[in-house]
């Protein structure tokens, strides 16, 4: 991923990728450019041929623009990994808060120790005078 905004970032993509290739053998690769939705685009469409001529896969996206395309490079990548090109993906139901148990033992426990604690004097060194919390 690279930010469009940025060439310093695009020219490092080159780098990144003979890293993956190398240490990451076989791997799917896609190639995003982030942050389509700024207006001063530092990277153009030709500059980036030479990774669409490799067969790499790009996408433009956008998390700040309705999360533009976000969701594509990981639906091509899911569908790789899967080997299955019809897949895609569905909206995540709503999920029930977690249920969360509480020992009332411990908690009466603690709020006793809180309420001692806040009836205990307080001495400030700045002032040297005895503060105490209601």
């Amino acid at each position: 991923m690279f930010d469009i905004t940025a060439m310093s970032t695009y020219q490092n993509v080159r780098t990144w990728l003979g890293h993956l290739r190398r240490f990451c053998k076989d791997i799917p690769i896609v190639l995003c450019g982030k942050k389509v939705d700024e207006k001063n685009r530092q990277v153009k469409a030709e500059e980036f041929i030479s990774h669409l001529e490799e067969n790499l896969p790009y996408y433009e996206i956008s998390a700040a623009q309705n999360d533009y395309n976000l969701d594509e490079p990981f639906l091509y990548l899911a569908r790789i990994l899967t080997r299955d090109p019809n897949l895609h993906f569905v909206e995540c139901p709503a999920l029930a808060p977690r249920e969360v148990h509480i020992d009332l033992a411990a908690q009466q426990q603690h709020e006793a120790e809180l309420a001692f604690a806040a009836g205990q004097p307080f001495f400030d060194d700045d002032d040297a005078v005895l503060i105490s919390f209601p």
